[in-house]
């Protein structure tokens, strides 16, 4: 329903935040409500989840955080609660790496998550975090290889590129870097 919302912070609780926008409180459950600050503006990534008696809005710093959510909520067994426990922590790619790793002792320190759960996580998502060579990618490093695919370049030529840029680039500088290598 909506992909993020823009505004300024105006509340912060245990278990959610407001984010004003517009003359409007959304009332946003977050993993970690006290990473924020009343009057700190913000995009934050939603989900907005419906069941039988849960109407929830929920937010995240990051589009991967709310992929990771998305996903882990489709796993049998864990609902919304657990899954933002385990993002509480902000760790994204730590918590990709046990999946693909299927270390079921690090999902175990999460609330709510016993060694079956874990073992379905594992189980439902181990191979779908990840790019072909199970290299974690930060957010930006991903998006180039996604613009310069859809250019038309094969992944061997993407892929030796993507070495030698910098990661902590912007991707628009990113691109244009990795698409003056690619012409020489």
């Amino acid at each position: 329903m909506y992909a993020f919302i823009e505004g300024i912070i105006e509340e912060v609780r245990p278990s959610h935040l407001v984010i004003q926008n517009q003359g409007i409180g959304y009332l946003i459950i977050s993993p970690n409500p006290y990473s924020y600050h009343v009057g700190e503006v913000v995009k934050i990534y939603t989900h907005h989840y419906v069941r039988e008696d849960i109407d929830n809005l929920y937010g995240f710093r990051s589009r991967e955080s709310k992929d990771l959510f998305i996903r882990l909520i489709g796993v049998s067994g864990i609902g919304p609660k657990s899954a933002l426990s385990i993002l509480a922590t902000d760790a994204i790619n730590d918590i990709i790496l046990a999946i693909e790793e299927g270390n079921v002792k690090y999902l175990t320190k999460f609330p709510g998550i016993g060694t079956k759960s874990a073992q379905q996580i594992i189980l439902d998502l181990k191979g779908k975090l990840v790019d072909d060579d199970t290299e974690l990618l930060p957010s930006s490093s991903s998006d180039v290889e996604q613009a310069l695919s859809a250019l038309g370049y094969s992944k061997v030529e993407i892929k030796k590129v993507m070495k030698k840029l910098d990661p902590d680039q912007a991707v628009e500088v990113m691109i244009k870097q990795a698409l003056q290598m690619l012409i020489k």
